[in-house]
């Protein structure tokens, strides 16, 4: 368990692979994915190393197996995913996979040229149909001769004048509806007018065979005179990509012509439906299998992939392989090469070597599924150097107590908790159904982070007293007005009548019977100036959970100092950081304590601003006359806390930067030398060169730069900087919990009508558990004396409103 809240401890360790072993072991340590290659062959080109051919046949493989599975996807076909995760099929077995898969892809391509040719020769014969039957019904229409003759002449007045006899030729065929018009603007400027078009659209939309999309087609018959008008006709229509058919002159060929047509329409439609179910047949037996082939594909990729990072020894006999793995599963990877080995047959066993070394080993978190959401959250923002604390623990609580300091409802609290539970309990149905959709996949991997934001909505909802924008009257509320009345009031009926709102004084006995047990007294959901107070509680609170998360962190910092062993961070560091954060932000939380204790209702008008101290104890402006002192020597002690602040800076900046040169030029011009076991020399001894800080004190790698002051001090600066400004602007940025809150509680208000907030005095019974309600004697007394019962109610615990019925 102490892992969790740390990286794990890695090391660096050395791997001799048989060859014929190699591929097993990598694969059952890849299985059980606790080690990180390294590549050995840096400066080796990709397409030079050993197994880059076996890669190679794996792409292909892949790319063969997303060509099949767009065919599945574009038939509308299911693909079965059971969740099995199949073991890495041996080298052997390449073999077999590739021609099942070059079989598969060129029956596939095989069956779609011809559906293709299939589909094309339908489609021909379809507009051929169509074209057929518009123009017999045009020619149908045609058979006066009048009317031909009058067209004829339309078509050339001075062959119709002599009487010398007409001749029309003719072409028809089909166009795109949406191309029609300048079609027909074409033709008409082209052949001059001398051109007669007539079309007709196709009802039902037909096939394209090359994208399979539903295309809108029309039927045209143009009828010109003479062989160049028929050539510019032509050209006209090819230009426009519209397809010519011919379309014999007699009505009795294009009878013959039509029926002959139907009858090879439908056999070719037997032929086409006879190919779609073979394909459906090939397409569905490949769905059953296509997820388990595309894991052992990629599977055998990642293999040889790993295996291209290995050095190979002069014997060809051996791979030589360098791991980052965690110490505490050293002996699962043990059992995983054993493992490998047996499966690969091989009698030689695989060999483990732990490596010392100085380079950083990298960072790794484990995680399981309660934790990888909250630990993903913490990388986003950077990952950890090397055993340094693990920041996602403590995330687990603040993240979701953060957000619920902000959404605050107990309402809605339980509706998100309702939600994340269903997630969570039916996550194993949830996983096997694989959903593609990428907000359903990010709910869902956030599913336990929802969970826990939900219920501290809940609790912080309790402690606002807020549901759906409503409060819960548990307690009663603490607010009483019946001394206002008996017998130190000084209010009379008329009053009440004449003011819409009146103030209820604290100060007074009785009025006020002490702090609510638990929460915001229910009295304060219909008061008219509900926001204003929980503005400025909100505000308060966020500042001191900020200031308080931000003081946890800097703490956490120490621990890291006091593991890696760096007692100059700790003192020219982490103590400067945690002084100049406490006599700042740390005083200013103190003073909101002591202004919540200090004053009650009698004295709270006499309270002074503490923005307004603390921006005053800044600047050491003490003479303000509007806001006065809240104790006594407090002049002393916030201008000793601003010197304080304003000391630990270049403590900070300068300090730590010199220490580190110091300590640098001690150890290179006065260190220590032995001749014959001897020490001469005054620099440390073996036990004080222990504490000094070499990642510091040099800022080099590990390769051995020389330290060089200025990128030192420069990194120092940045530093500094950074985290002075950090806390003002991390301190303001807290207060987005009030301003989210605030807006939140706002929106929901809103949604309040003057009938809700009279409504709401229902939830509130007099006679059983709210106080403030006038008493049974009360309300006597407006019967007896005949006066009319005031419209008013209690809106909050300091004004008195008469805006609302009874």
């Amino acid at each position: 368990m102490g892992e969790l809240f740390r990286s794990e401890e890695m090391t660096l360790a050395q791997l001799f692979l048989q060859s014929e072993a190699a591929y097993c072991c990598v694969s059952e340590l890849g299985e059980l994915g606790m080690v990180q290659f390294r590549d050995l062959n840096p400066d080796v080109n990709v397409f030079q190393r050993k197994f880059v051919n076996e890669v190679r046949r794996c792409e292909e493989m892949d790319r063969k197996l997303r060509f099949v599975e767009k065919e599945i996807k574009k038939a509308n076909i299911p693909t079965m995913d059971t969740g099995e995760n199949p073991e890495v099929p041996f080298p052997r077995d390449m073999i077999d996979l590739e021609a099942t898969f070059e079989k598969l892809e060129n029956e596939l391509k095989e069956i779609n040229t011809n559906q293709e040719a299939l589909k094309k020769n339908f489609l021909e014969l379809t507009e051929l149909k169509h074209i057929l039957r518009r123009t017999q019904q045009f020619f149908d229409e045609m058979e006066d001769p009048n009317l031909l003759e009058e067209s004829s002449s339309l078509l050339d007045p001075s062959e119709a004048g002599r009487g010398a006899p007409l001749r029309l030729g003719f072409v028809a065929g089909v166009i795109n509806r949406e191309r029609i018009p300048t079609f027909e603007r074409m033709l008409w400027r082209v052949c001059r007018g001398n051109v007669f078009l007539r079309q007709t659209e196709i009802e039902d939309p037909l096939e394209d065979p090359t994208t399979g999309d539903q295309v809108h087609k029309s039927v045209f018959i143009i009828f010109f005179q003479g062989d160049q008008l028929k050539n510019r006709v032509k050209k006209i229509c090819e230009g426009f990509r519209a397809s010519l058919y011919p379309c014999p002159e007699t009505p009795q060929e294009r009878k013959e012509m039509a029926s002959g047509v139907n009858t090879r329409i439908d056999d070719l439609q037997m032929v086409l439906n006879q190919t779609e179910d073979h394909r459906q047949r090939v397409l569905q037996a490949a769905a059953k299998t296509i997820r388990v082939w595309f894991i052992k594909v990629r599977k055998m990729k990642a293999i040889y992939h790993t295996l291209n990072l290995c050095n190979i020894d002069v014997t060809q006999k051996c791979l030589i392989a360098e791991v980052w793995c965690p110490v505490s599963d050293l002996d699962s990877i043990q059992f995983a090469l054993r493992r490998g080995t047996e499966r690969s047959g091989s009698t030689v066993p695989s060999i483990l070597n732990r490596m010392q070394t100085k380079q950083t080993p990298p960072t790794y978190n484990k995680t399981n599924k309660f934790t990888s959401g909250f630990q993903n959250i913490v990388d986003a923002y950077g990952i950890g150097t090397y055993r340094e604390i693990n920041p996602a623990p403590y995330t687990i609580i603040t993240f979701p107590f953060l957000f619920a300091v902000m959404f605050g409802d107990m309402g809605h609290g339980v509706l998100m908790t309702c939600a994340a539970l269903y997630l969570v309990i039916r996550e194993s149905r949830l996983l096997a159904q694989k959903s593609d959709n990428e907000m359903f996949s990010m709910i869902f991997a956030g599913r336990y982070i929802i969970l826990l934001m939900g219920i501290f909505s809940v609790y912080t909802g309790l402690i606002y007293n807020d549901c759906f924008s409503k409060s819960l009257n548990m307690f009663g509320s603490s607010w009483s007005v019946r001394p206002m009345f008996f017998p130190k009031g000084n209010w009379t009926f008329e009053t009440l009548d004449g003011n819409s709102v009146l103030q209820l004084d604290p100060a007074v006995p009785g009025v006020f019977g002490g702090p609510y047990p638990l929460g915001i007294d229910p009295i304060w959901n219909i008061a008219t100036n509900k926001l204003t107070f929980l503005n400025s509680f909100k505000m308060k609170m966020s500042v001191v959970l900020g200031v308080i998360h931000m003081l946890f962190g800097i703490t956490l910092s120490l621990f890291n100092h006091l593991y890696f062993k760096k007692p100059l961070n700790i003192f020219l560091g982490f103590i400067p950081e945690i002084v100049f954060m406490s006599s700042l932000f740390g005083y200013l939380i103190l003073l909101i304590f002591y202004k919540w204790t200090a004053y009650d209702a009698a004295t709270s008008k006499d309270a002074p601003s503490l923005l307004i101290a603390f921006i005053n104890m800044c600047l050491f402006n003490y003479n303000d006359p509007t806001n006065k002192p809240l104790y006594r020597g407090q002049v002393g002690i916030q201008s000793l806390l601003v010197v304080i602040a304003l000391a630990c800076v270049p403590c900070m900046l300068v300090v730590k930067t010199m220490v580190l040169r110091r300590q640098h030029l001690w150890k290179k011009h006065l260190g220590t030398q032995k001749f014959g076991g001897v020490r001469v020399g005054n620099g440390p001894t073996e036990d004080e060169a222990e504490i000094i800080d070499h990642d510091q004190l040099s800022q080099h790698s590990e390769e051995g730069d020389e330290f060089n002051f200025g990128d030192v001090a420069v990194h120092q600066a940045i530093h500094t900087i950074e985290y002075c400004l950090g806390c003002i602007s991390n301190t303001a940025s807290y207060l987005r919990l009030w301003a989210l809150s605030l807006a939140h509680a706002r929106w929901s208000s809103r949604t309040n009508s003057t009938q809700d907030r009279a409504s709401s005095l229902s939830r509130f019974p007099s006679r059983v558990s709210w106080r403030v309600d006038l008493t049974n004697e009360l309300l006597q007394l407006y019967h007896i004396s005949s006066i009319p019962t005031p419209s008013w109610i209690l809106s909050h615990p300091v004004l008195f409103r008469s805006s609302a019925v009874w």
